[in-house]
C-alpha cells in the first residue's frame, strides 16, 4: 500500500501515515520502518503493509519511496 507521512515524532519514535480514500491515519512505530528513521520527513511518500493489532490497524514494513 502507498501513503504519505502526515506527522512524525522523531523524539517519540512514531508517526502517522495518510492514505488517500481512508478516513483514519495509520500509526507506525520506528521498529516498523525500514531505513534511516531520522531521514524521514513529513510529506514523504512511503510504501507499507497493514497489520491488525489490539489497538487497531498499524503500518509495518514502512519504507520511503
Amino acid at each position: 500500500m502507498k501513503g504519505t507521512v502526515k506527522r512524525i515524532y522523531s523524539d517519540r519514535n512514531y508517526g502517522f501515515i495518510t492514505v488517500e480514500g481512508e478516513e483514519k491515519d495509520l500509526f507506525f512505530h520506528r521498529s516498523g520502518f525500514t531505513g534511516e528513521f531520522d531521514d524521514l520527513k513529513e510529506g514523504n511518500e512511503v510504501e507499507f503493509d497493514i497489520e491488525e493489532t489490539d489497538r487497531g490497524n498499524q503500518a509495518t514494513n514502512v519504507k520511503q519511496v
